[in-house]
């Protein structure tokens, strides 16, 4: 038999939003646990983000290297973004983030693997992409700013990024996840058996 998580709410008693910014908000609810007992539960509220793994014809992943200051370091990472849009469809925003993050369009999407990046503290759900068949973009190059202007790229093979993650010296969750993800597939079922890019996403619904 497989395992696999299931959806459930808990009864909440209240609720409210003691935090509003830009992007995210914290809410602080009150829950009933199974011994009928009420706790209170403090946590950010997300839209959720989509990241692309891009693979080149020559095994190589494309990533790119920015300062993140909540854990003050420059982290290597694959292009990534926020769902700004309520109910935007998440292949649209990841390919709109490989292009003003890289310059890079592709021919072949796949689902790799869906995630809930900190459940403990956090609602973000991020869905990472496969993307191969890989070209320059169309057009004029989005234009940088802030921590983005300061972006280094690389493309690097696979199984180097498999050994940084392992050695401890690759950090980023969405570089983690879909590069062992991918080593996973590529080293089983093979990539035709992803799913497919606009397959059904419970955590962020969209239209297709």
């Amino acid at each position: 038999m497989g395992i696999q998580d299931t959806p459930e709410e808990w009864l909440v008693t209240a609720t409210e939003t003691p935090f509003t910014g830009n992007k995210t908000s914290v809410r602080t609810d009150d829950v009933v646990m199974p011994d009928g007992s009420v706790v209170r539960r403090d946590y950010q509220v997300h839209p959720g983000s989509v990241a692309v793994l891009a693979l080149d014809d020559e095994g190589r992943v494309l990533v790119l290297r920015q300062y993140r200051h909540p854990v003050r370091q420059k982290l290597w990472e694959i292009p990534a973004g926020l769902l700004d849009v309520p109910g935007e469809n998440p292949l649209h925003a990841a390919q709109r983030e490989l292009y003003e993050e890289a310059y890079v369009k592709a021919e072949d999407w796949r689902v790799l693997t869906d995630v809930y990046t900190t459940p403990g503290g956090c609602d973000e759900a991020v869905r990472i992409f496969l993307a191969r068949n890989l070209s320059e973009a169309d057009g004029e190059r989005f234009e940088v700013s802030e921590e983005e202007a300061d972006m280094e790229l690389a493309r690097v093979e696979v199984k180097e990024l498999v050994r940084g993650v392992l050695a401890g010296e690759l950090h980023n969750n969405c570089l983690v996840v879909g590069v062992l993800s991918l080593a996973a597939v590529l080293a089983g079922d093979g990539i035709d058996s992803l799913r497919p890019a606009e397959a059904p996403w419970p955590a962020r619904p969209f239209e297709v």
